[in-house]
């Protein structure tokens, strides 16, 4: 099998969290402590991606940059109208009137790719599904080694004949978005040793993995399953460097939250976060990503600002007890050293 495209000393990786969590400066603090940082693309205009990448690149830091594949799935108008009343109330919380007409955008793909090919970095993950193979292309001409996220073994397969690089093999236990191609159907609930081992019967291609790493235990177990690198994202949200809000950290850290559930209620994509008020009161998301993403944005960050974490998308996988406070660079050590990896 050939080898993962990531010149970091430890085998574990800073998952790519968009949103606000992923910071230059966290990056920098998990390299510092030996492990491969990823930039989060996704959300951000391509300018202040670039700021970024120059930022981290000046360090002489190896790193990589993830992007959000743009979906092309129809938005069924009626359910959004539907779903913009149902949370009229919401809104109202914050003196907010929510846009009841779906906003579709493409996350600068475009221009993304563009400035990838520009600059480019050393690795490019891929999530939410396969771009055409000309972008992978592109992407792998200009000198990036290009991943990208699967949930099964058949999208492992696709990602393979696409002629990607690596695959990140994302659990069911992952905080945040799940990285399905298809948003209507949630992947089997194995976990995630069990998922890489399946992947690696179905294509010959290196695996980072991720999903339910929620201490050394879990990081042993994975890269026993094959994986060549595991990617920690929960556990950094409460550390010093990442940007989560100051709300979202507090969230982690409450026994009054109990369980993390799989939601559309703020995006229109499954995602795994704390059960709030807000995921009890909407169950039923659409299925309609971007555009319950951009309903939701003004009214999420309303919440953030205001301490309301009963309104506010609080993405943790499902150890998110596990998850400190403190320098993320003590989390990378701690992981490696009770994993046996130094």
């Amino acid at each position: 099998m050939p080898a993962a495209p990531l010149n970091s000393t430890l085998p574990i990786v800073a998952a790519p969290m968009a949103g606000g969590p992923s910071t230059v400066a966290l990056a920098h603090a998990v390299a510092s402590a030996g492990a491969f940082p990823f930039l989060a693309g996704g959300y951000k205009s391509p300018q202040a991606l670039s700021a970024e990448i120059e930022q981290l690149r000046a360090s002489g830091t190896g790193f990589g940059v993830n992007l959000f594949v743009p979906s092309t799935a129809p938005v069924d108008a009626t359910a959004f109208a539907a779903y913009a009343r149902e949370l009229e109330e919401e809104g109202v919380a914050h003196g907010l009137q929510l846009d009841p007409s779906p906003v579709i955008d493409d996350d600068h793909w475009r221009e993304k790719i563009a400035l990838l090919v520009r600059h480019p970095v050393p690795v490019v993950s891929l999530t939410f599904g396969l771009p055409d193979a000309a972008d992978i292309t592109a992407l792998k001409n200009a000198g990036s080694s290009v991943l990208a996220s699967v949930t099964t073994p058949q999208e492992a397969r696709l990602a393979a004949d696409a002629g990607v690089d690596g695959l990140m093999v994302q659990g069911l236990a992952a905080g945040g978005h799940s990285a399905t191609f298809d948003p209507t159907q949630l992947p089997e609930p194995v976990d995630t040793d069990v998922l890489v081992r399946r992947v690696l019967q179905t294509v010959d291609l290196p695996v980072v993995a991720a999903g339910g790493v929620d201490g050394p235990e879990a990081v042993r177990r994975t890269l026993q399953a094959g994986a060549q690198a595991v990617a920690v994202g929960t556990l950094l949200l409460r550390t010093d460097e990442a940007g989560t809000s100051a709300t979202h950290k507090q969230a982690l850290g409450d026994p009054a939250f109990a369980e993390t559930v799989l939601t559309r209620a703020f995006t229109g994509r499954p995602a795994r976060a704390l059960r709030n008020g807000f995921t009890d009161r909407h169950p039923q998301g659409p299925n309609a990503y971007p555009a319950v993403h951009h309903l939701t944005r003004a009214l999420r960050q309303a919440a953030g600002k205001a301490g309301d974490a009963d309104r506010l998308h609080l993405w943790a996988g499902s150890g998110w007890r596990n998850a400190p406070t403190g320098p993320a660079a003590d989390v990378i050590r701690r992981l490696a050293e009770g994993a046996g990896l130094t």
